[in-house]
């Protein structure tokens, strides 16, 4: 196989956060607290990830936020995986705050509550996860990346992988929702499979 040419690169000025400089394909969630009255917030994030293969999820957040602040009084959250049809409800999450810091727009969002912890989700999402706080670990510049143990998870059932149901076909009939970061998304319909190597191991 003759090999490609190399594509020209041009460098980054570090002297400025690179991320918007090209897009980047991650999750988007939602996560959700509440706040000191007990009203609920919820928030788009998506610098999300699993933390490892064992049940731990984290993101990335600023203590000048009240997600920040409310996970580390009350030490919960959830999370919602929406769907593409949600991206305007998701967006609107991130709606700013009036004078009063309240955020009326979350009240026109249909919500479901959590089960196990203090909280809400986003409604109509795929995924759901409840998270106990397990650490927040501050100092990457202005921002922290927090961390939680799942300790309660649910997926709707058309996006639920099973022996019987061929992945793509899933996809197609459940479509999946990636933020492109800035400001860009997709909505997922066609995946192939992915070509693992003899003698891989996890």
């Amino acid at each position: 196989m003759t090999p490609k040419p190399l594509q020209a690169l041009v460098k980054l000025n570090l002297d400025k956060p690179i991320w918007d400089r090209f897009f980047w394909v991650s999750p988007l969630t939602v996560v959700g607290t509440l706040e000191e009255d007990g009203t609920p917030n919820l928030a788009p994030k998506h610098m999300a990830t699993p933390m490892g293969w064992q049940n731990y999820f984290g993101f990335v957040c600023t203590p000048r936020h009240s997600t920040y602040r409310n996970i580390e009084r009350d030490g919960v959250f959830t999370v919602s995986m929406p769907r593409p049809d949600q991206v305007v409800l998701a967006s609107l999450c991130a709606a700013p705050r009036c004078d009063d810091s309240a955020k009326p727009v979350l009240g026109a969002l249909q919500t479901r509550p959590a089960t196990r912890v203090s909280g809400v989700h986003l409604a109509q999402s795929y995924l759901f996860f409840e998270c106990e706080l397990d650490r927040m670990v501050d100092g990457f510049g202005e921002n922290s990346l927090v961390v939680g143990r799942i300790v309660e998870a649910a997926v709707a059932r058309d996006s639920l992988r099973t022996l019987e149901r061929d992945g793509q076909d899933m996809i197609h009939d459940a479509p999946m929702l990636a933020y492109l970061q800035p400001w860009r998304f997709a909505s997922i319909t066609q995946t192939y499979a992915f070509p693992l190597p003899d003698g891989f191991e996890r």
